[in-house]
């Protein structure tokens, strides 16, 4: 089940002035930043996620252009996700606007999968006002696919017997992990649809892709992928990044900017009880020149100065080009089997309580007035 242009949809939910209209979601034109969500009257103009504003509004001056707000989408998902369970309790959220469901077993309660993913449609329209296009298949990759065969507003049912028709006139873009280069192969070798591919042998395809690669370009040609939904999956990572209006060298502002996003992604952390040991660094340069950089911490945190101090002195130390910074962000990740932990085993326990009290007191304010409405100080110096 995927929501349709889900962003957009909820502000025109909200606005029937919007109905109908071209609505950008994201930056505001004249500002540093890209588009989250566009309509599909926006669509039809060519703007899409992830564009630059500059080129959205280039492309339709006139379109309704919004800044995201996060907590009416969650708001939002949350109804659709209880709606999502009270079908099949084997529900698994891929993000805000996107699910997968089981529904293996339901036949004779609730009828068939068709008649299943119409009832999702038809619920979703009726107690929320927004759309949803659904796919329905054997497996994760024939679903996904399916929802996005016939949006907005699609149903796409594809039975085991007529999977490889499916997949075999699709472009080869459509498959899951085909980044720019694979793209490239796959231009240089004349292979554009998942049937071209599919003739390809394997170790024909590893001598250019790789074996990894391969392998999984050449399962999904044929169809083959999980069919495991799991409720409560945790996600990956957690991460914030901000794009700026003009490049900044400033080392005090990307301090402060960075301690901004580092609450955050402690927030989030604390909110869902995790606690990651990989921070990482992002920075993006003019002509969106892109860095990573990673360091695995002795102990899992959840608390913003520790993300902070290590992202700070990633940025430090890790040999980066000196020039303006454009964009920069900070997640972390690799999850702790036990949570919340400790910042610091070596503390004393009575530093580590009021660390505790501190942070949950962040949280209080954070949740009563608002971000950034009470942040923790921070040094500029690395390892203070």
């Amino acid at each position: 089940m995927d929501l349709d242009a889900f962003f957009a949809s909820c502000e025109q939910r909200e606005r029937p002035e919007y109905r109908g209209r071209p609505v950008v979601v994201g930056a505001r034109p004249g500002q540093r930043g890209v588009v989250a969500a566009a309509s599909y009257e926006a669509r039809r103009y060519g703007i899409h996620s992830a564009m630059p504003i500059s080129e959205a509004y280039r492309r339709c001056p006139d379109a309704v252009y919004l800044r995201p707000d996060l907590e009416k989408y969650r708001r939002a998902s949350r109804q659709v996700f209880q709606l999502l369970e009270s079908i099949t309790p084997v529900v698994e959220a891929a993000s805000i606007d996107e699910a997968y469901l089981d529904v293996s077993g339901l036949e004779k309660l609730l009828g068939t999968p068709e008649t299943i993913g119409r009832e999702i449609k038809h619920r979703i329209l009726a107690e929320t006002g927004l759309t949803a296009s659904v796919g329905i298949g054997p497996n994760r990759l024939i679903a996904k696919l399916g929802s996005e065969h016939h949006k907005p507003d699609g149903l796409t049912v594809i039975p085991p017997d007529r999977v490889l028709d499916f997949l075999a006139p699709m472009p080869v873009a459509n498959l899951r992990g085909l980044g720019p280069q694979a793209q490239k192969i796959f231009s240089r070798l004349g292979i554009r649809t998942v049937a071209q591919l599919r003739s390809i042998p394997l170790p024909h395809l590893e001598q250019h892709l790789g074996k990894k690669a391969a392998a999984s370009f050449h399962r999904q040609a044929q169809g083959i992928a999980s069919d495991q939904v799991v409720p409560g999956r945790t996600r990956k990572s957690i991460s914030k990044e901000t794009t700026f209006e003009t490049d900044v060298r400033d080392h005090a502002v990307l301090h402060d900017v960075l301690l901004r996003l580092a609450a955050d992604v402690a927030g989030t952390a604390r909110r869902e009880r995790l606690s990651g040991s990989v921070v990482t660094l992002k920075i993006r340069f003019a002509g969106f020149e892109t860095y990573t950089r990673q360091q695995k911490r002795p102990l899992p945190t959840q608390d913003e100065r520790e993300i902070l101090k290590t992202a700070w002195r990633l940025f430090l130390d890790s040999q980066l080009p000196d020039k303006p910074v454009r964009l920069i962000g900070v997640g972390i990740s690799h999850w702790a089997t036990h949570q919340p932990a400790q910042a610091d085993l070596f503390d004393p326990p009575e530093q580590r309580a009021e660390n505790q009290r501190l942070l949950k007191t962040i949280d209080a304010v954070t949740e009563k007035f608002g971000k950034n409405m009470l942040q923790v100080g921070a040094s500029r110096k690395p390892g203070v």
